[in-house]
């Protein structure tokens, strides 16, 4: 169990973290999710150690571990570019912290040997033991420094945007890689990314982080289905923002209706472009013009305006634009599946 108790940061009059709450439970893989500047990477480095903060507390396993120095936490800590020791092989870098031991914590030297064949077969570099890190791939020299990481066992095991330096391919499938072997090992994990499809793909629960602030904590489908906050609903994926106003429980976005909060007054409709159905022209239903159609693989994206000129976006599928037969100039109805409205300036 980690434990952040009201963690604050400030490197000048810059507040890098206000006031940090959260909880990781044994055994998960966590994302702090969030763009530049918003404080994961200064907690993370906080829960490794790295950095001390201004005010509040860690504790690992029920144990305050504020004051500790980073191996005495015994956590493990993959940085984005590797930080291999270009002079050592992959052998002698994944054996590197067993090796720095003082006196009885270090193991026999069969005893690392051991522990490094085995750590290379898990991470699926057996037969690269004595090549060096110029001899590598990407990809390859990611999974040396995660060996590395859990040679010493750790208890937490933290990642700072681990995938980032690498192709979009070889990330994919590493991702999938990382989210196999933790559900194998069973570790407890913190990693760090500023791409949403990452952290949805891999993370048992999201963090989603804005300006030093966590903004929502939840499984990667709460986050996505149900966001908390303006912010969140814009960082996770397309949307439509539509200004709208309301009054009695209904929002009126461009001659749609759709149900609201008992708040009245102006806001913003959220809607996602997959909640934008396009059907048949009706009478019963209002109206917009299509004004492109985009395919998109599987997907076709399709843009609309409102008559009284609000643009939406939709994405339905090839089979239904063929059904239909979209195209451009066509006048068809529109019906919002699922829209959230903020009353109020956001």
């Amino acid at each position: 169990m980690i434990e952040v108790e009201a963690v604050s940061k400030h490197f000048g009059d810059f507040a890098a973290l206000d006031r940090v709450s959260l909880r990781v439970s044994q055994g998960k893989l966590v994302a702090l999710l969030g763009p530049s500047g918003s404080g994961k990477t200064t907690l993370l480095r906080i829960l490794a150690g790295l950095e001390q903060p201004d005010s509040g507390r860690i504790r690992l396993g029920g144990v305050d571990a504020t004051g500790l120095g980073t191996r005495d936490r015994r956590v493990g800590f993959v940085f984005q570019h590797y930080a291999l020791f270009r002079h050592m092989s992959v052998a002698e870098n994944v054996a590197f912290g067993l090796k720095v031991r003082k006196g009885a914590d270090r193991p026999p030297k069969t005893e690392i040997a051991r522990r490094v064949e085995e750590l290379l077969s898990l991470v699926q570099l057996g037969g690269l033991a004595g090549r060096y890190p110029s001899q590598l791939s990407g990809g390859q020299r990611q999974r040396v420094a995660l060996a590395r990481a859990l040679a010493v066992e750790p208890r937490l095991l933290l990642l700072d945007e681990p995938f980032g330096a690498l192709d979009a391919q070889v990330r994919k499938d590493l991702r999938r890689w990382l989210r196999n072997l933790h559900d194998e090992m069973g570790l407890t994990g913190v990693f760090v990314t500023h791409d949403q499809e990452e952290a949805m793909e891999v993370a048992d629960e999201v963090v989603v982080m804005n300006k030093g602030r966590i903004e929502q904590i939840g499984t990667p489908a709460d986050i996505y289905d149900s966001p908390a906050s303006p912010f969140v609903y814009r960082f996770l994926g397309n949307v439509n923002t539509v200004p709208c106003s309301v009054s009695g429980g209904t929002a009126r976005v461009g001659g749609l209706h759709v149900g609201a909060s008992s708040m009245d007054g102006g806001g913003t409709a959220f809607v996602r472009p997959h909640d934008v159905e396009i059907l048949e022209l009706s009478p019963d239903l209002p109206q917009a013009t299509i004004r492109q159609v985009m395919v998109l693989g599987p997907l076709v994206r399709v843009e609309l305006a409102l008559p009284d000129g609000t643009v939406l976006e939709s994405e339905v599928t090839r089979e239904h634009k063929e059904n239909l037969a979209l195209r451009r100039g066509q006048e068809v109805s529109v019906f919002l599946r699922k829209a959230k409205v903020f009353v109020g300036e956001v």
